[in-house]
């Protein structure tokens, strides 16, 4: 479904933001926007909990923009976490009374795909050009580098570095001196120089700067003529003149001059300190700014769903060329799967439910290319672990679920509620599996499946069990495996119907 009206929410670690837009001929016009300074990377306490305080600042802000968001589809609304709820042990705990406030499902996403979005975002809001770019985006708590051309990322990086944690750091009293400054400066050239050598090696154009500190920074050099010849942007002796003049201020509060917003002055000193560092490190003289960033990369990554572009389907394609995943067992299991799965429930043509288990039969063998003994396991590692670009972390959890399930016992799923819809995706898979074992295109017998009160029933026509004695004993072992988990799982031929 397409919709005329879209909306994205960036839970950042610094601030939250909401934007509002129309869709109109395959881009996107700005309607509304929403931010609110919940600083929430401010509230993760030395082990790396949430505070209190500060999940009571953020479940207020997604209230509001629930309220904002209300009539809106699901379908049309992508909330996305950064860096803060990436790293908070308590964010399983806080996630659920987040959705709830919002009114909507949170996303938590992993940093390089937090790059992804970032550069899809800045690419959308600047001229187009033919030439690769940089675009670095400094956040509260991570700080993405990609390198990418038109609208395509080619190499892209998160670091755990970020305007409020680098304040919180190093100038946790508000004041600055050199010395802290310089400290903050070479921490961060050190994360920089990890990634140096391979950016410079493959090389940019123009340098872009994208989000909050980015902004702040160029407004501050742009409104006080610190950049030679009133260049537009960042420029490295702007950068010096600014750190300059904080140093003789003595805290960014201090700091008497036109441009810099009340909102952004508590977490300017880390900002600063970052940018510097990356000026210093990948040697550059200048950067130019874009608008769009995260939030408006989510709207155009959302827009490619709706036209079939997803970028999920091209994650899972590539890892199935990665993995070296045989296509045609991958395609039989996949269709015999979503056929299991209509016959259980209505499935609709962009169904979610069946897009995942799409996904988890092209997957369930990608572990086998580590080792086939319990390759199942070493499928799940691989998709929890691994940057997937379009998923989720709870995306990638649901998939290393579905994958680990497709085989053995079932015990190992055992928090899965009982209700759980995703026990359907996995009798569908292990069905599919079971029944193309043999791994060749031989004719499958007409069977039915249903669900009952009590687990599911496969109907098979008269005397194939006899004729298929593998198969049969087979399906006799998964019935031990599902009524060790308290679910039912019979086999039954249409025609004598006596459990097999």
């Amino acid at each position: 479904m397409i919709y005329e009206t879209v909306a994205a929410v960036d839970l950042g670690s610094n601030s939250f933001r909401l934007q509002v837009g129309r869709v109109v001929d395959d881009q996107i016009y700005p309607l509304d926007s929403l931010k609110e300074p919940v600083r929430l990377a401010s509230g993760l306490t030395p082990d790396k909990l949430l505070d209190t305080a500060a999940q009571d600042r953020a479940l207020e802000a997604l209230r509001r923009f629930g309220e904002r968001l209300g009539g809106l589809d699901a379908g049309a609304v992508r909330a996305v976490a950064t860096n803060a709820l990436r790293v908070a042990k308590n964010a399983v705990e806080f996630l659920p009374r987040a959705e709830a406030a919002l009114g909507f499902p949170i996303e938590i996403i992993a940093g390089r795909e937090e790059a992804r979005l970032i550069y899809i975002g800045a690419s959308h809001s600047l001229p187009t050009a033919s030439h690769k770019r940089l675009v670095v985006d400094i956040g509260g708590g991570s700080t993405e580098f990609i390198i990418g051309k038109r609208h395509q990322p080619q190499l892209m990086e998160s670091l755990y570095m970020g305007c409020v944690s680098y304040t919180l750091r190093f100038f946790p009293d508000r004041r600055i001196d050199k010395r802290r400054l310089r400290e903050a400066q070479v921490a961060a050239a050190k994360e920089i120089e990890l990634i140096a050598h391979e950016y410079q090696s493959l090389g940019w154009k123009e340098a872009v700067g994208s989000s909050g500190s980015a902004r702040a920074i160029a407004d501050v050099l742009e409104l006080n003529g610190f950049n030679p010849g009133g260049e537009p942007g960042i420029t490295r002796e702007g950068l010096e003149r600014l750190c300059s003049m904080l140093v003789k201020a003595g805290s960014a509060e201090a700091l008497d001059l036109p441009g810099v917003r009340s909102d952004r002055l508590p977490v300017l000193p880390g900002g600063v300190a970052i940018m510097s560092a990356i000026f210093e490190e990948l040697d550059l003289e200048r950067m130019t700014y874009a608008d769009g960033a995260l939030r408006l990369g989510v709207l155009y990554d959302l827009l490619g769903r709706f036209h079939h572009h997803d970028m999920r389907d091209s994650t899972v394609s590539q890892f199935m060329r990665r993995y070296q995943v045989e296509a045609d067992q991958a395609e039989r299991v996949q269709a015999t799967a979503l056929a299991a799965l209509a016959q259980l429930r209505e499935v609709a043509p962009d169904d979610p439910e069946a897009q995942f288990l799409n996904w988890a039969s092209r997957l369930h063998e990608i572990g086998i290319s580590v080792a086939h003994n319990a390759y199942h396991k070493h499928g799940a590692y691989v998709l929890t672990y691994a940057d997937m670009p379009g998923f989720s972390k709870k995306d990638q959890a649901r998939l290393a679920m579905l994958v680990l399930g497709h085989r053995g016992k079932l015990e190992k799923l055992a928090r899965v509620p009982m209700d759980d819809g995703n026990w359907h995706l996995i009798f569908c898979l292990r069905l599919a599996v079971l029944l193309h074992r043999t791994r060749d295109d031989r004719n499958l017998p007409a069977w039915r499946v249903k669900a009952t009160a009590t687990g599911y029933q496969i109907d098979l026509p008269p005397d194939w069990l006899d004729a298929n004695p593998w198969t049969a004993a087979a399906l006799g072992e998964e019935t031990q495996v599902w009524r060790q988990v308290g679910r039912e799982y019979v086999v039954k031929s249409r025609a004598s119907r006596k459990a097999a």
